[in-house]
């Protein structure tokens, strides 16, 4: 009898262990329709390894990088892991990661979000806990997530459910039931690729127009704790032979200030480092801001991706040393693939937009 109880105990338990995992896959937003940014970093462990050229970032990368272009021009292998609002800390903790699925030849970290120094307590709190979750709850559990949470946490949500909430979604969307769709259920056991090795293309054309003003700073020097985790991605792509390039992608706003850019030209400098500031190069790399952005300067659509992708491909091959493989049979099947799911994605956007 005693046997039998404990056999019933256990099959209870599995029950209610299942049971609370389907709840907490059908509760958590699955990023499917307007908001496809949350979807990025879940999809980098289905394309993981070979990757010769791995993009960190945040939306300067996901949105301005075509890796396909690269591939097809110069035969490099790439993939990008970005997330919206990516601060550095998490930059840094995704760079880690990867290192436990592939050793790249070289590291690209876009430093736009050098100059947040700390977790962003805003005056909505809702959206930047929002922009947490897009980037930790895809990452797979691992010292690094975990350590990236406590990293990104702001006060409010320490206060609120702390880092178990990042354990167990199910204790943050618990009361998501009124905002559920058919999307919920359509995609619970299993997503749609949104992404072509990271980038998300854009077919929108919305010229920029209208200059933005931003006024002047007190004080533009980057935070220590901005620095804090920059020496760290210097001595953990070191230690791994891997070649850490710094960049700065074009982009009209958020303004990148002179003093900034200095700050970066001297620290590349110091720790024998490349670093790209892309703004500088626009005309040569052929942007135009009237027909290569979606959104009026913020961000490239795919026709200014693939002309960024183009002239900084040649950058990784001439001045990284970046390999060719598109003499390899095996390589080049798994990338027909990559370039055909990219190209019927762009014949479809465009006949949407």
């Amino acid at each position: 009898m005693k046997k039998k109880s404990i056999l019933i105990l256990c099959a209870s338990l599995a029950v209610c262990i299942a049971l609370l995992w389907l709840l907490q896959a059908l509760l958590m937003p699955k990023y499917m329709g307007s908001v496809k940014e949350g979807a990025l970093i879940g999809e980098y462990y289905d394309n993981a390894g070979n990757n010769d050229v791995v993009f960190i970032g945040d939306c300067e990368v996901y949105e301005n990088f075509s890796p396909i272009t690269m591939w097809e021009e110069y035969g490099i292998t790439s993939i990008i892991r970005g997330s919206a609002q990516q601060m550095i800390w998490q930059s840094y903790y995704l760079m880690e990661e990867t290192f436990q699925y592939e050793t790249p030849k070289v590291m690209v970290f876009n430093v736009l979000s050098m100059k947040y120094d700390t977790p962003q307590s805003t005056g909505d709190q809702t959206q930047r806990e929002a922009y947490n979750r897009m980037t930790l709850d895809g990452m797979r559990w691992s010292d690094s997530k975990w350590n990236s949470v406590l990293a990104s946490m702001t006060e409010e949500e320490k206060e609120w459910q702390g880092q178990w909430s990042y354990l167990f979604p199910l204790l943050r969307y618990h009361d998501r039931w009124s905002q559920l769709t058919a999307e919920d259920f359509q995609y619970l056991f299993k997503k749609d690729q949104v992404s072509d090795n990271g980038y998300l293309m854009q077919t929108g054309v919305k010229p920029y127009e209208d200059e933005h003003v931003q006024p002047p700073l007190v004080d533009y020097t980057f935070g220590e704790n901005s620095y804090y985790y920059l020496d760290k991605m210097v001595e953990l792509c070191k230690s791994h032979g891997t070649q850490l390039v710094l960049i700065k992608a074009p982009s009209l706003y958020p303004v990148w200030w002179d003093e900034w850019d200095q700050q970066m030209v001297e620290y590349a400098e110091k720790h024998d480092l490349l670093y790209v500031n892309l703004l500088e190069t626009q005309e040569e790399i052929g942007i135009d801001w009237s027909k290569d952005t979606y959104d009026a300067g913020l961000h490239l659509n795919v026709y200014g991706a693939e002309k960024l992708a183009s002239y900084f491909g040649r950058i990784l091959v001439d001045e990284c040393g970046v390999a060719d493989h598109r003499g390899d049979d095996t390589v080049s099947a798994v990338w027909a693939e990559k370039v055909a799911t990219y190209y019927a994605r762009k014949e479809k956007l465009e006949a949407q937009s």
